[in-house]
This record gives C-alpha cells, structure tokens and sequence, in this order.
C-alpha cells in the first residue's frame, strides 16, 4: 500500500468515524426556555409555517410582534411620534384583501393622498413590504388588524 492509499484510508476511517459519533451525541430533545414570552420576543422576525404560537394571545398579534410592527406602531399599535400611525380603525379604509395587498407592496400604494399625508408627518420612514410572509399569515394580521377600534 502506498502512502497516498493509507493517507486516503486514514481520512475516510477518521470520517466514518465522525459520523457515527455524531448520530451518538445527536439530541432529538427540543428545549423550551422558561420564559416563554422573552422566548418568542427574541425569535427571527420572519415568520414561517413551522413556527409555533407560543402564547395565549391572538394569532395576527403574535405575527404582528414577530414581524417587528411594534417597533413603528407602538406596543399598543396606537402609533409612535415620527415612526409610525395608529393601526387602529383599519376597516374604515381597508376591506381585508386590500390590507393584505397592501401588506405586501405598501409602495403600489403611494399615490394615495392618505400616504401623502404620512409622507409629511412620518419623514423618511418607509413601510417595509412583507411579501416574504405566507398570505395566510397576512390573512391573519389582516383580520387582527380590522377588529382593532378605538
């Protein structure tokens, strides 16, 4: 046997090796931290399928936290000062497939005089487009955001 052909043996010995090690150690347990609200605030932003709703509240508002909407609209969604508007009163302007639309490419809808308006009063702020979100989480944003009334 060459050096080459035991050098090659080595590597592919040190590989098996390493692989059955792993399937040894691997950890199929899911560990749920304590806090399970500090837990969900410090998940990603983007929502996917496979994310699981871990608190009590309604499921558009877990989405809407998750997506970082607070951060604009407020914790309440009463609106900021220089950030962002109220999400309140939704219907009086949006039937649900247009928030949903809107949700997802805001800027098709900035020939409205109603964001020309947001324009003055929230300077270079920009609502971010939310295409990246399943339609049936938007859905549920949506519907969340059409029961919310002063």
């Amino acid at each position: 046997m060459t050096n080459a052909q035991k050098w090659v043996t080595a590597f592919l010995a040190l590989f098996i090796f390493l692989f059955v090690l792993s399937g040894i150690v691997r950890d199929d347990e899911i560990v749920v931290p304590h806090d399970v609200d500090e837990y969900a605030q410090n998940e990603p932003t983007q929502t996917t399928q496979n994310q699981r709703q871990t608190t009590s509240e309604a499921p558009g508002l877990t989405l809407i936290k998750q997506s970082g909407c607070t951060a604009c609209h407020g914790q309440d969604l009463k609106g900021t000062p220089n950030l962002g508007p109220s999400l309140y009163n939704a219907k009086a302007h949006w039937s649900r497939d247009e928030l949903i639309n809107y949700l997802r490419s805001p800027s098709d809808y900035s020939n409205d005089p109603r964001f020309n308006e947001y324009g003055n009063k929230y300077k270079n702020i920009m609502m971010p487009a939310y295409e990246n979100i399943d339609v049936k989480d938007l859905g549920r944003i949506a519907d969340y955001l059409l029961s919310l009334e002063e």
